[in-house]
C-alpha cells in the first residue's frame, strides 16, 4: 500500500466542530497558527464568538467562519453542511471533536438519556462526514480526525451510553480509513485519556441518579484531568502531519490501552470494585434494591 504524502497545513481549510472550548478551541488557534483558514461549529454561540474574535484577532491573514448549531439536530446540521460546502467546495481536513457525557449506570437511564449521548457522539460524527465527504474527496490530500476516547477501548460502569459511541465511532473510523485510501485521504482516531476540559462538569446525570451521585462522581473524574488541551491538540496536529491511524494521548490512555490488548476480558475486572462501591455507597437502606446488589458482589461490611 502506497503511503499518504504529509498534510499540508498552509492555506488549507478545517472544519472543527466542539471548537467553543476545550480540545476544539485549541485546535481552532493552532491551526490558525499554522496557515489554515478554519470553519468552527458549536452550540454556545457566545463561547464561539469569543474564539472566532481571539484567533482572528491573532492570526489577521487567516479567515474564520462560525456557525451555531446543535449537532444532534440531524436538520440543521444538514443545513450548515451545506453552507459549508457550497463556500468551500473542497475541504482538507474536519476533526468532529464535539461530545456529551452522562453520569450514570445503565438501569438509570432512560432511552432517550441513551440516545442523547449515541446522537451527539456516534451519529454527528458520521452525518457530518457523510455530509462534507464530496468536499473531503474533491481532490486527494485530505484528512477526518474523530475524537473518540480512552472509553473506546476500555469499557467502565457508568458509562454504557459513552463507551457504546466511541467505541462505534472507533469502528466507524477504522473502517472510513480503509475507504478514504483510495481517495489520497487519511483517517485519525483520537483516545484521548485525562484532558482538562469542562467535559465532566458539564456531564447530564441519568434520570434515575439520586441526588449527590454526580457531584461525587464529577469531583472524582476531574482528579483525572490533568493534560492541558494545547498539549492534546498539538499531539492532535502532529499526528495528522504523519497521517498516523490512532493516537492515545497521556498514560492515562496508553496503560488501559495496554491492559485491554494483553488481558482483553480479565481487565474489566479491575472495574468490580469500583461498581460495587458506588452501588453500596448510594444504598439507602438494608433492604434496598441496591443494597442487595452490593451484598450479592461482596461489598458489604467492607472498606
Amino acid at each position: 500500500m502506497t503511503r499518504l504524502r504529509r498534510f499540508e497545513f498552509e492555506n488549507a481549510v478545517a472544519v472543527v466542530t466542539g471548537a467553543a472550548s476545550g480540545i476544539g478551541e485549541a485546535l481552532v488557534h493552532l491551526l490558525a497558527e499554522r496557515g489554515t483558514d478554519v470553519v468552527l461549529l458549536d452550540r454556545d454561540a457566545q463561547g464561539l464568538a469569543r474564539v472566532a474574535a481571539e484567533v482572528s484577532a491573532f492570526h489577521r491573514s487567516r479567515t474564520v467562519e462560525t456557525h451555531v448549531v446543535d449537532v444532534s439536530d440531524d436538520t440543521a446540521l444538514e443545513a450548515v453542511a451545506r453552507a459549508v460546502v457550497e463556500a468551500h467546495p473542497h475541504l482538507d481536513l474536519l476533526v468532529n471533536n464535539a461530545g456529551v457525557a452522562m453520569a450514570g449506570r445503565f438501569e438509570q437511564m432512560t432511552l432517550d438519556d441513551f440516545e442523547w449521548v449515541v446522537g451527539i457522539d456516534f451519529r454527528a460524527p458520521i452525518r457530518l462526514t457523510h455530509h462534507l465527504l464530496p468536499a473531503l474527496t474533491d481532490r486527494p490530500g485530505a484528512h477526518v480526525v474523530n475524537v473518540s476516547s480512552i472509553f473506546g477501548l476500555v469499557a467502565p460502569p457508568g458509562q454504557t451510553a459513552y463507551s457504546a459511541s466511541k467505541f462505534g465511532l472507533r469502528g466507524f473510523s477504522e473502517a472510513l480509513r480503509s475507504e478514504l485510501w483510495l481517495h489520497g485521504a487519511g483517517v485519525t482516531t483520537v483516545h484521548p485519556g485525562g484532558i482538562r476540559t469542562a467535559i465532566a462538569r458539564n456531564a447530564r446525570p441519568a434520570s434515575g441518579m439520586r441526588a449527590g451521585e454526580l457531584e461525587e462522581g464529577v469531583a472524582a473524574f476531574e482528579r483525572l484531568l490533568s493534560i492541558p488541551p494545547e498539549r492534546a491538540a498539538a499531539q492532535i496536529l502532529d499526528a495528522v502531519r504523519h497521517r498516523r491511524p490512532r493516537l492515545l494521548i497521556g498514560l492515562s490512555a496508553r496503560i488501559p490501552a495496554l491492559a485491554a490488548r494483553i488481558a482483553p476480558a480479565a481487565h474489566a475486572l479491575a472495574f468490580r470494585p469500583i461498581l460495587a462501591r458506588s452501588v453500596k455507597d448510594h444504598a439507602p437502606s438494608e433492604g434496598s434494591k441496591a443494597a442487595r446488589v452490593a451484598g450479592h458482589v461482596g461489598l458489604h461490611g467492607r472498606t
